[in-house]
């Protein structure tokens, strides 16, 4: 497999030391592919600030110009969470311009699949304003592209960071060129993703929601995987699959309580490549979202690309093991979310 990558260094200049979501997350991921010798073997996607105009389709130009300005004063808060730093915007459209260059590069054949290394983070970034961490929403802003200038008809977007990708949901809520499916611990920030929220208008149908009660763990999300996610893809019939990846719903992560282990989320990403390889000849492109423990999200990146390159979920190291006591079952409720989006 020929797998790429995305990283630069300006993605370190949006930090804030002490903040969960801060510049040490990044270079602990790459310590751990220099380390683990994954970074020769890969090649390299030179990032490129996204287009304003490509941008400006998912969030209105009052909310950039606003970040843009914020930045350009030395920083500050979109709300409690959210912090601008005074090269946030650089890297914000970095990180949005990388991802589309990505997902522009498996497109043209020139990588089989990618995964952009990105910071910050996107998916709670709604139209006017950001949250949760995220200034832009990468993911969407990426699936755009591939829509509008890729000359696609259908993008699956798969989000299995802990939390709900509600700024993603609303970017495509009323849009059936994009199926949304989200994994998520709930109730939980930021307290979107019910199951009963499945999109609206012409998008009604194409978000799918599987809010999940904590401790639900790597049987759990396999069963969830293979029971809903693939049939309803293959209805879908994507051209290329974006992921929205977080690594905390591991159980050590210090901000949720669900029960995945490294082992389970190498697993993940197997279970997606072979989805992709079957339904849109492998064009399958990561992106990065949350996660926490900076061990947890290092390694479970680099076993992210041993995937993508080709090594079996089963041979990828898990130093930390399986989560201790049971898991909390959850297959009687996918059963119902197959009768509730007409899979049975």
């Amino acid at each position: 497999m020929t797998t790429g990558y995305v990283y630069d260094p300006i993605f370190l200049e949006h930090d804030l030391p002490g903040h969960p979501e801060n510049s040490r997350r990044l270079r602990a991921i790459m310590e751990a592919l220099e380390e683990a010798g994954l970074l020769p073997a890969l090649i390299q996607v030179p990032a490129q600030p996204v287009a304003l105009e490509l941008l400006h389709r998912v969030h209105t130009p009052l909310y950039s110009q606003y970040v843009e300005r914020m930045a350009r004063r030395g920083g500050g808060f979109l709300d409690a969470d959210t912090y601008v730093a005074p090269r946030s915007y650089e890297a914000a459209l970095l990180a949005a311009g990388g991802l589309v260059e990505a997902v522009r590069a498996v497109l043209e054949g020139r990588l089989d699949n990618a995964f952009a290394l990105v910071r910050p983070p996107g998916h709670h970034a709604r139209p006017a304003h950001g949250m949760g961490f995220c200034l832009f929403n990468n993911a969407a802003v990426a699936a755009m592209y591939a829509l509008e200038q890729a000359g696609l008809q259908r993008v699956l977007i798969v989000d299995f960071d802990v939390h709900h990708g509600n700024g993603t949901q609303e970017a495509f809520y009323e849009d059936d060129r994009v199926l949304y499916f989200s994994t998520h611990q709930y109730p939980f920030y930021p307290g979107t993703g019910h199951w009963q929220e499945i999109g609206e208008g012409h998008g009604q149908g194409y978000t799918v929601n599987v809010p999940l009660p904590y401790g639900v763990g790597d049987e759990g999300f396999r069963y969830i995987f293979v029971e809903l996610l693939f049939p309803l893809a293959r209805r879908f019939a994507p051209q290329l699959i974006l992921v929205s990846a977080g690594y905390d719903a591991h159980w050590r992560d210090p901000l949720a309580g669900l029960n995945l282990s490294l082992k389970g989320y190498a697993g993940l990403a197997e279970l997606l490549r072979v989805l992709a390889e079957e339904l849109c000849g492998g064009r399958l492109v990561f992106t990065l979202e949350g996660g926490y423990d900076l061990e947890v999200l290092a390694i479970g990146v680099a076993n992210t690309f041993r995937v993508l390159m080709g090594t079996s979920a089963e041979d990828c190291p898990d130093p930390l093991g399986p989560a201790s006591g049971l898991e909390t079952p959850i297959n009687g409720f996918v059963r119902q979310l197959r009768t509730y989006h007409r899979l049975s």
